[in-house]
């Protein structure tokens, strides 16, 4: 199964890997490879995150202290956004 990204959610990745980074560019690094892993853990399981009341047919991952919001197609995963847990988060 294909993983698509959003505009969002690739601007959401940078931003992420950049405020980490100031302080820790090592652990901005690990942490965006883990990002990846868990994203991609979704080709393969892509019922593994649950469905969000509020959106219809928009599922949730979390992935340690981030939580990637996704769509499922029996073709594709198209990831929506990707948000650290304490961020506030839309429902787009």
């Amino acid at each position: 199964m294909e993983i698509k990204f959003s505009a969002s959610a690739v601007q959401d990745l940078i931003r992420l890997r950049k405020f980490i980074a100031v302080n820790n560019p090592k652990a901005a690094e690990r942490i965006s490879l883990r990002l990846q892993q868990a994203i991609g853990k979704l080709a393969l399981y892509p019922d593994i995150g649950h469905l969000v009341e509020q959106v219809e047919g928009v599922r949730e991952l979390v992935a340690g202290n981030y939580v990637v919001r996704y769509l499922r197609s029996d073709e594709e995963i198209f990831v929506l956004r990707i948000w650290h847990g304490k961020e506030y988060r839309d429902l787009d």
